[in-house]
């Protein structure tokens, strides 16, 4: 079976059915968890699955005036699958939330479609203003165990958060982010669309040893000049000395 996502257009989400979304949160499972084996068990058993359908249900009710059956179907859900997704944070088609323990996506997030989050998650505001406070994630991001992406910026589209970073500004579409606070090093090979789900977290550059390893060769290269100088200045001495 060919793994492929649909990249909708912006036009194609808006105008998504209920009955779709719930068919692309099931998808979104078989997709892109090894562990899954049929529709019926990521119904049943995927607490990430009933934190995604349960906010939909809260995001209709708060679209809709009803603000505080909203907040408590959100507090439901909390207290059930151990995810917290405010009922006004916008969430776009196959969301996948493995495992999810600890995952916080707060009021004026905005989360793209076929997005991956791993447990301990945290989308969160910096900001006590009434205003957009939350991060932005584009389509087909994913963003390891542990990773805190904080304040009103944006993750462009088919990049992958390292497990514990900590992303504080903007990240371009194709990045990778490792670190705190989160270091952006850019795709050699981009991901697309059409490609298999980048699920591995796991792999993330070692910016740090990197630049490291920079410094090291640069400092040694700077003390063969400086011998090699200190090697002339003597060579003179001698010479004038022998004169």
């Amino acid at each position: 079976m060919e793994k492929r996502e649909k990249n909708n257009t912006p036009k194609e989400r808006a105008s998504a059915g209920p009955l779709s979304l719930f068919k692309s949160d099931i998808e979104a499972i078989l997709q892109r968890d090894p562990a899954a084996r049929t529709k019926i068990e990521a119904v049943l058993v995927y607490p990430g699955l009933h934190a995604v359908w349960l906010h939909r249900l809260a995001h209709h009710l708060w679209n809709h005036g009803s603000k505080l059956t909203a907040r408590l179907i959100s507090n439901i859900s909390r207290r059930l699958t151990g995810i917290e997704i405010h009922p006004a944070a916008r969430i776009g088609q196959g969301l996948f939330i493995d495992h999810g323990m600890g995952v916080v996506i707060g009021e004026t997030a905005i989360v793209g479609n076929n997005v991956t989050l791993y447990h301990g998650v945290t989308l969160g505001g910096t900001s006590l203003d009434k205003k957009k406070r939350h991060p932005t994630v584009g389509d087909r991001v994913t963003i390891g165990a542990g990773a805190k992406i904080l304040g009103d910026i944006h993750i462009g589209a088919d990049s992958r958060i390292g497990a514990n970073a900590v992303v504080v500004k903007n990240v371009p579409p194709n990045s990778v982010v490792v670190g705190i606070p989160g270091q952006v090093v850019h795709r050699h090979i981009p991901h697309t669309a059409s490609d298999e789900p980048d699920l591995h977290h796991d792999k993330i550059p070692d910016v740090l040893g990197q630049r490291v390893h920079e410094l090291s060769a640069r400092v040694a290269a700077l003390e063969e000049v400086i011998a090699r100088m200190r090697a002339g200045c003597e060579d003179g001495t001698r010479s004038d000395a022998a004169l």
